[in-house]
């Protein structure tokens, strides 16, 4: 099959079939509370657990790639970049147009939010991830523009755990150790994984640590949800091949330039739910949270290959009031967050250029923000819904110069400065129950954030200050669910536009207000071929365009014509999977990746040709608490680039690991 039909395969193979029966399933972050997917106003696509366990992904790339609308980039070790309904994004764009969360809680704050921010997420230890695909409605505040991620910790019933050793190509292994236990009115939940790998390629080890626990307390009053998260991450970091499809040489694809690259990590949150009924009906949610991280890493894919160090310390408060009035579900509820964060770049190579050794900056931002929001469902007759909302923030940026305010070399150091932004983001949207099987939706939401510190305050010599506006994302949504006995189908078909998209073209200035449109079909499905085989499937087209005109003098490459393609944005993404299981307690996977074509840079001149990769995976429970598993990765061996860019006149790409080898041992008790 040619690779650019692999995309209507995964279309239309909803009219093959359906999907065996299965629970009920229920979905939390559309509404910060637990309601039926089944009836859901909106999309929110979910991989459970016992999906998660079978993956036993190295890399969140690995699970989340099987949704709809989701395409993550692996970087090296645990570096990713991510798209939801968007372009691969970069930089600012690519850290604030996402929000990720843990157990409804942001993992960072939202103005110093971190482009790999997922790899402080325990996903190995989930109960579920959740994936909303566009604004996320009128609960969530800034950095839920394009999508939201939302990692549920797992908590068991009784007293139940399981250790786990995993090794495989590349000098990979992994530790993951995980207990409950119940005790009367407490449930409490214990995880810890350290993974090892050598890299596939020179110089490009990783040693990861994540440690999380979760607590469940039911009182006569008062019911509470602790969460608190550890991870530290030390890698050497590899940085990109050069040439035309240097991503085809096995040799290259191996080599690093960059062997004093690494990236050292921490991050240490805690966040604590309680609930109560404050009577007729109502319910009162708190979540007090705090969160400190810090990260250093050299940043050696600029000449400078300065250091640069991060880190931001937050303590916060979610509140929530969930009551009925006539039969509607209604939310009001009130977010504050004061965060303080801290930048430095220092050069240490002699001075060269327009790169001058030493400190190139040295700021501290105190961040401030408040937030009121209302969510309601509203039933009109006895199968049709009227969902609104609307959420306003406000957001306080105090900039503290901590060196000369002054130009030196590229490096614009602004004065001391306070800034401030408000958005108001509403949502309208309709749920018709068409029969007891079929249910359609239809949604208007907006996505807008605040700026990232970053762009404000990390300025280069011809960047003008203070002239970034909030960036907005209008989204219409519609889409069909099948959720009846005997199976589950969603197709959502979706137009997006944004404005003010900040970035900083090669010619060194400020673009602060671009413009983008975003249009796609998006399905998912699962149906029986027979009693023992399955087939499953999510397929995604998308056409991410530029609406806005940008002439670049240095790069012509990244001159920009409205109508063109947006860089790093495949038109089709596709995950089909074979699932045997030929007994209970037996499973195995085939599994065909696609990632389509794709320009490489903002011109359209330059492009990737995309990829199809074939992976293999068995799960056996061999009995008394015993399973092996083992997974072939890239069975084929097929030579591919996990991300393709072309930038200052040459192709560069990430390359993707060559086939791999799993094998891993399990005991239950």
């Amino acid at each position: 099959m040619r690779r650019e039909y692999f995309f209507l395969l995964t279309l239309l193979v909803p009219v093959c079939g359906w999907a065996a029966e299965e629970p009920e399933v229920f979905v939390i972050t559309g509404t910060r509370t637990e309601a039926p997917a089944a009836g859901h106003a909106g999309n929110t696509a979910r991989l459970g657990k016992g999906e998660i366990a079978f993956i036993h992904p190295d890399h969140m790339a690995e699970a989340l790639n099987r949704l709809p609308g989701v395409n993550l980039h692996r970087g090296n070790g645990a570096e990713h970049l991510t798209a939801i309904r968007s372009p691969v994004l970069t930089g600012g764009a690519g850290a604030g147009s996402f929000l990720y969360l843990e157990n409804g809680v942001p993992l960072r704050a939202a103005g110093f939010a971190n482009v790999n921010g997922l790899f402080e997420a325990h996903a190995e230890f989930a109960e579920a991830i959740e994936v909303v695909r566009g604004p996320g409605s009128s609960l969530y505040g800034s950095n839920a523009v394009h999508g939201l991620i939302n990692v549920i910790p797992r908590v068991g019933e009784g007293s139940e755990g399981f250790l786990e050793g995993l090794g495989g190509s590349f000098g990979r292994w992994r530790g993951n150790g995980w207990v409950s236990e119940t005790r009367g009115v407490h449930q409490f939940a214990l995880g810890g994984t350290f993974l090892h790998e050598d890299g596939f390629r020179d110089d490009a080890s990783l040693d990861h640590l994540k440690v999380s626990t979760r607590h469940l307390w039911d009182g006569e009053r008062w019911s509470s949800d602790t969460v608190a998260s550890f991870v530290q991450l030390g890698q050497e970091t590899a940085g990109f091949i050069f040439g035309e499809n240097a991503y085809d040489n096995s040799q290259l694809a191996r080599t690093n330039a960059d062997p004093e690259a690494f990236r050292d990590a921490y991050a240490f949150r805690l966040s604590s739910r309680w609930e109560r009924d404050v009577g007729n009906g109502a319910r009162l949610s708190l979540t007090p949270y705090m969160r400190a991280n810090e990260m250093e890493f050299l940043m050696h894919f600029l000449p400078s290959e300065a250091l640069e160090e991060s880190g931001h310390t937050s303590a916060g408060l979610l509140s929530a009031l969930y009551f009925d009035v006539n039969g509607a579900e209604v939310i009001f509820g009130a977010d504050g967050e004061w965060t303080r964060g801290y930048l430095r770049e220092t050069q240490e190579l002699p001075s060269f250029g327009t790169f001058p050794q030493g400190v190139h900056y040295d700021y501290e931002v105190s961040a401030t923000v408040l937030a009121a929001y209302v969510h309601s469902e509203w039933p009109v007759g006895r199968r049709l819904r009227i969902v609104a909302g609307a959420r306003a923030e406000h957001t306080i940026y105090d900039y503290d110069n901590q060196t000369a305010s002054d130009t030196v070399g590229r490096f614009q150091r602004p004065p001391d400065r306070t800034d401030e932004f408000t958005t108001l983001n509403p949502r309208l949207g309709v749920v018709a129950d068409l029969n007891d099987d079929w249910t359609a939706f239809a949604n208007y939401a907006r996505g807008s954030r605040a700026p990232q510190t970053a762009d404000l305050y990390r300025l280069q010599s011809k960047q003008a200050v203070g002239e970034i506006d909030p960036e907005t994302l209008d989204s219409f949504e519609v889409g069909v669910r099948r959720h009846g006995e005997p199976g589950w189908l969603e197709v959502t078909a979706y137009w997006m536009e944004k404005e003010n998209f900040f970035f900083r073209d090669t010619d060194g200035f400020n673009v602060p207000d671009g413009r983008t449109r975003h249009v796609g079909v998006e399905a998912e499905v699962t149906w029986p071929l027979t009693d023992w085989l399955t087939l499953a499937a999510s397929g995604t087209y998308a056409h991410h365009t530029y609406r806005f005109d940008n002439t670049v003098a240095v790069n012509s490459t990244e001159s920009i014509s409205s109508g063109d393609d947006v860089d790093t944005a495949p038109r089709t993404l596709g995950n089909l999977r074979l699932v045997w299981t030929p007994r209970e307690d037996i499973r195995a996977e085939a599994e065909w990746v696609h990632v389509g074509e794709y320009f490489t840079d903002a011109s359209n001149l330059y492009d990737y040709p995309g990829h199809d990769l074939i992976n293999l995976r068995i799960a056996w429970q061999v009995g008394a608490g015993w399973g092996i598993f083992a997974a072939l990765r890239n069975a084929a061996g097929t030579d591919y680039a996990e991300r393709a860019d072309f930038s200052f006149g040459r192709d560069r790409y990430f390359p993707g690991e060559p086939r791999a080898v799993q094998i891993g041992l399990s005991r239950r008790f």
